[in-house]
């Protein structure tokens, strides 16, 4: 098989040339128990619109009842006024979902909510399990049944089953049984419940509202509802709030710190501030280190819309080569957009990003992007910028090859579909058409996001006399960040077949 055949495969759009993040949730509680968290819930969910587009859903309680909606679609497309004012209550839970572990169906889609006689309760959950099978084999050998394919109908079973020994107690036991990624929020009639898992994998915010808190994936969706962010929920952490206010207390052992590095590289948005370090500014410093490791003459620095632009910023401020916009993106072509056949397919590319040619027309262009998955993408963009008359296209990556699947929330092609696993950078650069290529190194990339941190603690006052930093390339796989999709290494061990994949 060529190369161009390997990269081709499977492509949509562009969109099937990247990783996704399967989802993102939402909480609120709104302490003077006015009705209307499922109207905040919304405005949450769509500022987290860009980590799940297949399903949406939000489920409401007013401290007796507990009621939900869930649909297929856009927050924009399944929420109206009548649905929204129909969701009374003053808790609030919500999900966006590009599907977990199933196919996208109606079945899948979150919250889950649970029935019985001792109360009700409702979850939301961003990550994935890998231990889903055993935890759902235990359960149907105790008499529970599957409506779903999804590993958060497995979370919310254990905890039903263990319900009779109050919530709290039955969301530690739970938590202590599965093992993966996991930011959850979990409501029943009168609580409202976050935890995070304990190497903080997928990222979970607490925020104060003038008359509640909130519980979001990320800080924009807090900004999005007039809050202020108050923290990020710790690894290893449970909050619970209530009208008492917000209790916190830990579960289990105290384990390693490993946050997904590719929140900071592509999923979160730009706004967003993740375990204390700003998206926007890690992606500058991404571009800078990428500038000063392999730097080339050049006219102009242009990023691939939208999530190379911060790195594209980053690296025209260290190389001195200006800064232009290059590349215009068409916003109004829906991420599930497929086109028919594999030549309209490809041809989506063409229609959903388009050069500038003032800006690239006869000048030797820097482009930036923040992956390359199957690069089929990236060929076309080569192909639209030497069109656009583009006398040199050097392609520079802000992140490391990705070379390995992840099994902790994101979808990423079988190993054997990467192509930074299946061939050499040279190779690579033939392939897409470049003149040049490199990816910022993995020394690299946790040196840009380790200067982030000392920067807020700067920023923030803290004393950094007991810390050592570390120098370049320094203690870069004991690092705070899972880089389990580039070098292989995971927090935790693989559950049964899940390592050949």
């Amino acid at each position: 098989m060529t190369n161009g055949e390997t990269m081709d495969s499977h492509s949509e759009i562009g969109e099937d040339d990247k990783l996704r993040e399967y989802c993102g949730v939402i909480g609120v509680y709104l302490s003077d128990h006015e009705p209307i968290a499922a109207r905040l819930g919304y405005y949450g969910l769509q500022s987290l619109q860009h980590r799940g587009q297949e399903s949406t859903g939000l489920a409401v309680a007013d401290g007796e009842k507990v009621d939900h909606f869930r649909e297929m679609g856009l927050v924009s497309e399944v929420y109206n006024k009548e649905n929204i004012a129909a969701l009374r209550g003053h808790i609030a839970i919500g999900h966006v979902l590009y599907s977990t572990s199933g196919k996208a169906t109606i079945e899948n889609a979150q919250p889950f909510v649970s029935r019985s006689r001792l109360g009700t309760v409702a979850i939301a959950h961003n990550g994935s399990l890998v231990n889903t099978e055993p935890m759902k084999e235990f359960l149907e050998e105790t008499g529970s049944t599957f409506t779903s394919s999804s590993d958060t109908e497995v979370i919310i079973k254990l905890i039903a089953k263990n319900y009779k020994k109050g919530l709290e107690r039955a969301l530690t036991d739970t938590i202590q049984l599965i093992k993966g990624s996991f930011a959850l929020v979990v409501m029943t009639e009168k609580t409202l419940i976050g935890a995070r898992d304990p190497n903080g994998i997928r990222p979970l915010c607490l925020g104060k509202l003038q008359n509640g808190w909130v519980l979001a994936s990320e800080s924009c969706a807090i900004d999005a509802m007039g809050g202020d962010l108050v923290r990020d929920i710790a690894p290893g952490e449970i909050v619970i709030i209530n009208d008492d206010g917000v209790l916190s207390f830990n579960f289990g052992e105290k384990t390693a710190k490993k946050t997904c590095i590719f929140e900071y590289v592509y999923f979160a948005r730009p706004d967003s501030i993740i375990d204390g370090i700003g998206v926007l500014e890690a992606r500058h410093k991404m571009g800078e280190v990428l500038a000063r490791e392999s730097g080339i003459a050049a006219d102009v620095v242009i990023g691939v819309p939208d999530s190379g632009l911060g790195a594209a910023m980053g690296y025209s401020k260290a190389s001195g080569i200006p800064y232009a916009m290059g590349i215009v993106k068409n916003k109004y072509i829906g991420r599930t957009f497929i086109a028919p056949s594999q030549e309209e397919r490809e041809a989506m590319v063409f229609v959903k990003l388009n050069a500038l040619k003032s800006d690239v027309a006869g000048k030797r262009v820097v482009i930036i992007d923040d992956s390359i998955v199957r690069g089929t993408t990236s060929r076309r963009l080569i192909q639209i910028l030497r069109k656009a008359g583009a006398r040199e296209v050097h392609f520079r990556i802000s992140s490391p090859p990705v070379k390995f699947p992840c099994y902790f929330g994101i979808d990423t092609p079988a190993r054997a579909e990467l192509i930074s696993a299946q061939h050499e950078i040279d190779e690579i650069r033939d392939a897409i058409g470049a003149d040049s290529l490199a990816f910022i190194s993995m020394e690299g990339m946790i040196d840009a996001l380790q200067s982030c941190e000392w920067e807020e603690d700067v920023r923030l006052g803290v004393d950094r006399s007991g810390k050592t930093e570390k120098s370049h390339g320094e203690g870069a796989t004991n690092c705070g960040y899972c880089q389990g999709c580039f070098l292989g290494e995971y927090p935790m061990p693989m559950i049964g077949e899940l390592g050949k994949r």
